[in-house]
């Protein structure tokens, strides 16, 4: 069995996480599906927990992250704001860079694991 790595990189505002890898998970989720129920579906959750983290988001930053459009003839629709595709973008380079810098000592920490 492959070992996996995983960074768990969270930005806080006072108590509350602003950027973190669910609420990054459900952007990308939104910028693929257009829609906030479809990504909540896509990634496992529910509806009102997608709200609540992306109103948590939407609070802590300078400008949302998403750009909702209600339901009608043409129905409604998500789509993520320029705030959104940058906090995706740089937090996915944190990330990279991350695993970069610490290549040879996760390498070492994986050589511990038993077969």
């Amino acid at each position: 069995m492959k070992p996996k790595v995983q960074f768990r990189l969270r930005i806080y505002r006072d108590d509350s996480i602003v950027i973190g890898p669910g609420k990054v998970a459900l952007l990308e989720a939104i910028a693929e599906t257009g829609s906030i129920s479809a990504a909540a579906r896509h990634i496992g959750m529910s509806y009102r927990r997608a709200w609540v983290l992306i109103d948590e988001t939407n609070k802590g930053l300078k400008s949302p992250v998403v750009d909702t459009a209600t339901g009608g003839s043409r129905g409604g629709g998500t789509a993520l704001t320029p705030m959104g595709l940058e906090l995706i973008r740089r937090y996915r380079a944190v990330e990279e860079k991350a695993r970069e810098a610490a290549a040879t000592d996760i390498a070492a920490l994986t050589r511990l694991l038993a077969p």
